[in-house]
């Protein structure tokens, strides 16, 4: 080998190993900037979860099925299935009851029903009474169709998502949306809610166990719009 061409191979080499030390020397001190929940916990405080039971407010679209002992006379009480938009096949799903602005629904065989403000097991006991005069054992279940929330930033998939239950929490809004990139500020997260037609504004940190105590980290049906929107911010 010429004595040029070794001088360049051997500059490349130890280019390359201080290129390797200093990416691993960056890469540790980054290492607790994306670690979630640092430092010890206070299990007494955090193991308690309060939560409250959803209420129905104007503009929620409901989902019930009624049921009872005799299935050909509740039919009549049950929504006609939809199929989706641009889908072939399948059995489709109920078009929901939707709250009005006078907070009445429009119920299949029973005509209109107050529901703002009920919560879902009131709703149950008012209906199974009102179906009791016409079906044996009936009862219902009830679920929002239209509780979605938004997430936006250094995400992994950002979008509008609809939340399964009636409760969620940040962490698990996060694993729905892929998480937060490298690059997400993980201490500077701001949470909007809508509620009452007044929007609430909170800034969390997610690398601090307190975080779990913070109401603003659970997305909930409380009388708060369902639309919730997240942003991360860059690191700078």
């Amino acid at each position: 080998m010429h004595p040029s061409d070794r001088k360049w191979t051997l500059l490349f080499a130890y280019g390359f190993v201080l290129i390797c030390l200093f990416c691993g020397f960056c890469s540790c001190g980054n290492v607790r900037e994306i670690t979630y929940l640092q430092g010890s916990f206070d299990t007494a405080k955090l193991s308690q979860v309060v939560t409250k039971e959803y209420l129905i407010q104007k503009g929620d679209l409901l989902n019930i099925i009624v049921y009872s002992d005799n299935i050909e006379a509740t039919r009549i009480y049950n929504q006609p299935l939809v199929a989706a938009a641009g889908a072939s096949g399948g059995a489709g799903s109920p078009a929901g009851y939707l709250v009005d602005e006078n907070g009445f629904i429009e119920f299949q065989g029973l005509g209109p029903i107050y529901v703002d403000g009920l919560t879902k097991s009131q709703l149950k006991d008012t209906l199974n009474g009102k179906l009791a005069n016409f079906l044996v054992n009936p009862y219902c279940t009830i679920r929002c169709l239209n509780n979605k929330f938004t997430i936006l930033g250094e995400i992994g998939h950002p979008g509008v998502f609809t939340i399964p239950g009636d409760r969620l929490s940040l962490f698990e809004a996060l694993g729905m949306s892929g998480d937060m990139t490298f690059f997400g500020r993980r201490d500077n997260i701001m949470v909007i809610r809508e509620v009452n037609g007044k929007r609430e504004f909170a800034r969390l940190d997610i690398t601090k166990p307190e975080v779990m105590a913070s109401p603003s980290s659970i997305f909930m049906r409380t009388r708060a719009r369902t639309s919730v929107s997240m942003a991360s911010v860059k690191k700078r």
